[in-house]
């Protein structure tokens, strides 16, 4: 968490907690959700803007984080911004090495991982528990996930998508909890 953040906890630390108006879709594009955005409809249906500038999501990215209810958040200075998954807190980015060794994978905030299992679920979308967590396979990262599981270093299980919340300790919407 960045110095700023902890000091302005330290100034402020009654700052209501915000839900609705930040996002994480299944990519790892974050979303800012106004007022007329979250009434045109839920996330993912009606997703609002993607943030683009890349200051902003870093500061987003340092300090983002999951409370001991398995509700992912942002720590804005004093306050608190829930997120909306549209799949899991995290989203996985694999890749090769250039010489022989396992595939690296990183998160979506730039955090590497060390892959614990491998999911898949009724739709085909592939998920990794790592050490930092679980997420879900970047869409563009198949088939280099799929080079893993072919080579036997992931061993898919089944899974329910619905189920992966409760399952892995998460919540996708913390303002309906």
């Amino acid at each position: 968490m960045d110095e700023i953040v902890k000091a302005a906890l330290k100034k402020w630390p009654n700052v209501p907690n915000c839900y609705g108006w930040l996002a994480l879709d299944a990519r790892g594009d974050w979303y800012m959700r106004d007022e007329r955005i979250q009434h045109a409809g839920p996330f993912p249906k009606v997703k609002g803007s993607r943030i683009t500038h890349d200051k902003l999501k870093a500061f987003i990215e340092r300090n983002y984080g999951a409370d001991e209810a398995g509700r992912w958040f942002f720590q804005n200075g004093p306050q608190r911004v829930y997120l909306q998954l549209e799949a899991t807190p995290w989203v996985w980015r694999v890749q090769w090495p250039p010489q022989p060794g396992p595939p690296s994978v990183t998160s979506h905030t730039g955090l590497h991982a060390v892959v614990n299992s491998c999911w898949l679920d009724e739709e085909g979308r592939l998920y990794l528990a790592t050490d930092i967590g679980f997420g879900i396979v970047h869409s563009q990262d198949m088939l280099d996930a799929a080079q893993a599981v072919e080579q036997g270093l992931w061993q898919p299980e089944a899974l329910l998508a619905a189920e992966a919340p409760a399952r892995f300790a998460y919540v996708r919407d913390p303002a309906a909890s």
